[in-house]
């Protein structure tokens, strides 16, 4: 890879950061498959599994992707967002994509997008977004690849979610909880409406386990569209899982037989459960359910599983973990992981949150770990300010401390764990403050 490369994929990047950011969600479908249209539909040249959910999607899709790469098959991968740098959202074969492969797709896409811009000033509406082209993007770098399996995580939602332009063979759900309410609905109901928008007629749906009313919606719909579908809990199951070395043994109940303490690199009941859907989704895309997958193959592809910014320990002596929870659900299931893997008795928390979610909910949810809270505030616009999240935490019974930065936070934080006998910190909140932590630890060597 040369210098040149890099500056093509980075001005690739720049141009995209130009359109409406990703909070910036049109409820819409036919512009991106538009575009897609004028480029001959690269989304319909490989099979997809498609993700959606409220927690859990991003693990769960790249234990999808590591099964069936174990296969023998070529895998494509797109998630949201990134930690460190873009080319992390768009895998091929497990690897962040080659910078010339982005620039190349980027002039395969770029003389059509004023097209399509134009129709839709025409139109009245707000020209193509960044994450409708990131999506389009990823579409034709994966074609271009070329992948067998295109494993999909929805940006937002489902039913108009710019990935919605690819007819997914399996459909993904993730637990439903209540998340960007304002865009998806007040209720978990609605949310799910919305999410289930991405199952498509004749496809193999595997749900996790969810609340009876989420579930009632996922089956209604599935039988609307002809849809099998297998929930956690009924169909397959997580039915065991027992600490180990840098992750656990899970045992799983698939759709086509039993697994045996498997061997996953991941720590928490959560990721074991993630592992039990994932398994599951393979199960239906590679056998239709009917055939277990084989020994060798479910052992590489647990093995070779990583979750950046998913209980990710960055750091040593003292230990620093990054997790990406940002909202109760989130760090509800993180709260159990540091008390199930970690011989801890006292956390430091560094903790900073986009403004719009739910930070008194995530406050008191990391409340039973939380020994002392460093407020703080990652470098995006959309990030609380450290004065709030300060603010919600004393509103709480906290005694908190403010910190501009990251680097400001994490500091006070390694030093406060280092003054102590058996004490960790914990970096969480947002995503984008867990991928400045991890820059901020490869550069700074906090791993011994």
């Amino acid at each position: 890879m040369t210098d040149t490369d890099v500056q093509r994929a980075d001005a690739v990047y720049e141009k995209l950061l130009a359109r409406a950011g990703e909070a910036w969600v049109e409820p819409r479908l036919e512009r991106t498959a538009r575009l897609l249209t004028y480029l001959d539909d690269p989304q319909r040249t490989y099979r997809v599994v498609h993700v959606t959910g409220t927690n859990g999607k991003t693990s769960t899709a790249r234990i999808i992707e590591s099964l069936i790469r174990a296969h023998g098959l070529r895998t494509g991968l797109f998630t949201s967002p990134h930690l460190v740098r873009f080319t992390e959202r768009i895998l091929i074969d497990g690897e962040p994509i080659a910078d010339d492969a982005v620039a190349d797709a980027w002039d395969d896409i770029e003389s059509f997008v004023p097209l399509v811009d134009a129709e839709l000033e025409a139109d009245g509406q707000n020209p193509l977004t960044f994450f409708e082209l990131l999506t389009v993007l990823a579409f034709v770098a994966c074609a271009d690849a070329p992948v067998d399996v295109l494993v999909l995580e929805v940006g937002m939602g489902g039913a108009w979610d710019a990935t919605n332009t690819a007819d997914g063979d399996v459909a993904v759900i993730a637990p439903i909880d209540i998340d960007h309410a304002d865009r998806l609905g007040n209720t978990r109901e609605e949310i799910a409406e919305v999410k289930a928008g991405i199952i498509k007629p004749g496809a193999d749906v595997v749900s996790a386990r969810q609340d009876p009313s989420v579930a009632a919606v996922l089956r209604r719909v599935a039988a609307e569209k002809g849809a099998t579908i297998a929930f956690e809990g009924d169909e397959f199951a997580l039915t065991d899982d027992a600490l180990a070395v840098g992750g656990q043994l899970v045992t799983i109940r698939g759709l086509a037989g039993e697994y045996d303490e498997e061997y996953l690199p991941l720590y928490g009941r959560h990721q074991g459960a993630n592992a039990a859907l994932a398994l599951a989704a393979v199960e239906a895309l590679i056998g239709g359910g009917e055939q277990k997958i084989a020994a060798d193959v479910r052992t590489q592809g647990f093995a070779e599983v990583a979750s950046p910014g998913r209980l990710q320990l960055v750091g040593t002596e003292p230990t620093v973990i990054v997790d990406a929870a940002h909202n109760p659900h989130g760090a509800r299931a993180l709260v159990s992981a540091l008390q199930e893997a970690f011989d801890f008795e006292e956390w430091g928390v560094v903790l900073g949150v986009m403004a719009d979610k739910d930070i008194p909910g995530l406050i008191e949810a990391l409340s039973p770990v939380t020994t002392h809270l460093f407020a703080t505030q990652s470098g995006s616009d959309r990030s609380a300010s450290a004065d709030e999240v300060a603010d919600a935490a004393e509103e709480l019974g906290m005694r908190p401390t403010v910190h501009a930065d990251i680097a400001d936070a994490t500091d006070a934080a390694r030093e406060w764990a280092a003054s102590g006998e058996k004490r960790g910190v914990v970096v969480a909140g947002s995503i984008v403050l867990g991928g400045e932590a991890i820059a901020l630890a490869r550069v700074d060597g906090w791993k011994s």
